[in-house]
């Protein structure tokens, strides 16, 4: 009985001292945000996913009351980027933009990944898209049958935002459906890969929706979208899928914290978003920059995390992907 007493008295005295400190924890989650937000956009400016971060950053500044500070901190197809924000505190001030080539398909690339994609603290889905295949204004093949053929005759140089993204993923899904030769050129994100198809230093690139602005500028022009049917942004551009049967790719991106974050932090962070990406005029600017709202609460998007690993594992090892460390 004594026994039983004292470790009763025992459990009320540890449970008396933690209190403060638990009070004052949730007390911090509750009043979430107090200080700015670093958002890291693991690629350089110019992209989509560099895109999808600025659209939101205004209006998310405002619903939350703090201010969100970009980094761009490009370089290995986005693992750079991710990987700072792996290491930072578990408090919801460090965030990052995520895509297939960090998270779903960098695992089926990479020996080692420097962090555990699955085990960072994945908030939402925000936009998805298809990819657009792209080609040098001066190209003679002016339709997709066209491109298919001078394929065929000579092997075009196509450009990716990097090793392991998801604009190379599609590029080779489609190499491997198509059985065409053609030649991958990698870049270290989509503003240089941009740069060199205006120039006409490559044929073709398979790009997320910045390539938009220079086909609107005629630097570029529009061959075909990766989506399985026409895309209402660009309504003149065939699927892919009308020449290579079954074809389909999906770009998305997403947002990730450190693993560990407290569910309030990131309920708060959801909701903010979902209000966000909600908001008439913010949604015609993403509608207009060719990128789709297309929110999934944090256990969905887990969910389709895992399916999308499936998807690109497949295609990461019937082409023999690798990256070397």
């Amino acid at each position: 009985m004594r026994n039983t007493r004292r470790h009763i008295l025992g459990q009320l005295l540890v449970t008396a001292l933690a209190s403060p400190f638990i009070s004052r924890a949730a007390s911090a989650q509750g009043k979430y945000p107090e200080r700015p937000i670093k958002m890291i956009v693991p690629f350089p400016p110019g992209g989509g996913v560099d895109l999808t971060a600025r659209l939101m950053m205004e209006p998310l500044s405002k619903e939350l009351g703090q201010t969100i500070i970009i980094e761009n901190k490009g370089g290995a197809g986005g693992i750079i980027g991710v990987e700072a924000m792996s290491h930072a505190a578990p408090d919801g001030y460090t965030l990052s933009l995520t895509g297939a080539g960090t998270l779903t398909a960098g695992p089926h690339l990479r020996s080692k990944m420097p962090y555990d994609p699955m085990a960072l603290t994945q908030i939402t889905r925000l936009v998805r898209m298809p990819f657009i295949l792209a080609v040098r204004n001066d190209l003679p093949a002016k339709t997709l049958p066209e491109f298919m053929e001078l394929a065929r005759k000579q092997e075009l140089r196509w450009a990716s935002g990097g090793i392991g993204t998801s604009q190379h993923l599609a590029g080779e899904l489609f190499t491997q459906m198509s059985g065409l030769k053609m030649i991958h050129v990698p870049y270290r994100g989509t503003g240089p890969a941009l740069n060199d198809l205006a120039a006409g230093i490559v044929d073709a690139y398979f790009g997320d929706p910045a390539t938009l602005g220079l086909i609107r500028s005629g630097k570029a022009r529009a061959m075909a979208v990766t989506s399985p049917e026409r895309w209402p942004v660009l309504p003149d551009s065939p699927a892919l899928a009308e020449a290579v049967k079954g074809y389909e790719a999906e770009n998305w991106y997403g947002l990730a914290a450190p693993a560990g974050v407290p569910k309030p932090i990131v309920d708060r962070l959801y909701a903010a978003i979902a209000k966000v990406l909600a908001e008439p005029e913010v949604k015609k600017k993403y509608d207009e920059s060719g990128l789709t709202p297309a929110l999934l609460p944090p256990t969905e998007y887990v969910a389709f995390l895992k399916r999308d690993s499936v998807t690109w594992g497949d295609v990461v090892r019937k082409g023999n992907i690798k990256i070397d460390e």
